[in-house]
């Protein structure tokens, strides 16, 4: 009788590691002499609910949420480190990832490259300890949109609701002080288009915001420094 061929299939692969599965969503995962971190870039604009233009660089905040769980959760990585150049974006999306850091038990720290704009203030406030480059500022302003707008109170009821969220999330995990912030937002002397102020990095560690001016090595002693 003719032999019957029989269909091979590959082995079973290992399942992935926590750590495996949060470079496969975003950032990357070093091994070194001093423990195991997991660099998570945040870059570009925000996105949100609504997909950004195919021209714009964005972050998807659905690709974060689920990385920051696997960092937490994995046996594996000892921190991490978040790297921010961003312009803003979405509010309610910068406010789920900025909640996620802050609710993480292990070490978190931050670093502001570039700039912090916008919804940036709260991400970057959002680590344990957080630094920013002597080069990159950060823009603070009132919530706005675009598009079609409501002309009745409760619309801007619920953008002073919202305003007050984000005061109150960088004033629980920042030095700042509530009123210099509102200050700071409200500012009309500074940018011709718009209202707000835009900080150095020695201001923004001034107000309270940022704990101190420092690069990536500076940022990677503190994390270090705070693994068990």
């Amino acid at each position: 009788m003719p032999e019957i061929e029989r269909e091979s299939y590959p082995p079973a692969s290992e399942p992935e590691s926590a750590a495996a599965k949060a470079e496969d969503l975003g950032g990357v995962t070093m091994h070194t002499g001093r423990g195991v971190i997991h660099a998570m870039i945040i870059a570009g604009q925000i996105e949100g609910h609504c997909e950004a233009p195919a021209s714009t660089k964005s972050t998807k905040y659905e690709r974060l949420l689920p990385t920051l769980f696997a960092v937490e959760e994995s046996k594996e990585v000892d921190g991490l480190l978040v790297l921010i150049n961003t312009i803003g974006g979405d509010v309610e999306a910068g406010l789920a990832i900025a909640e996620l850091i802050s609710g993480m038990k292990k070490p978190t720290v931050s670093l502001v490259l570039g700039g912090g704009h916008s919804i940036g203030v709260p991400l970057a406030v959002s680590a344990k300890r957080s630094f920013i480059v002597p080069s990159a500022t950060m823009t603070l302003h009132p919530v706005r949109t675009t598009g079609l707008v409501i002309g009745v109170p409760q619309s801007f009821a619920y953008f002073q609701k919202m305003q007050d969220r984000i005061i109150e999330f960088i004033v629980n995990n920042s030095r700042a002080d509530a009123a210099v912030l509102k200050r700071l937002m409200l500012n009309t002397d500074e940018m011709t288009t718009d209202i707000g102020t835009v900080l150095s990095g020695r201001e923004a560690v001034e107000v309270g915001l940022i704990d101190a001016v420092g690069g990536l090595g500076d940022a990677l002693d503190a994390l270090h420094a705070m693994a068990p």
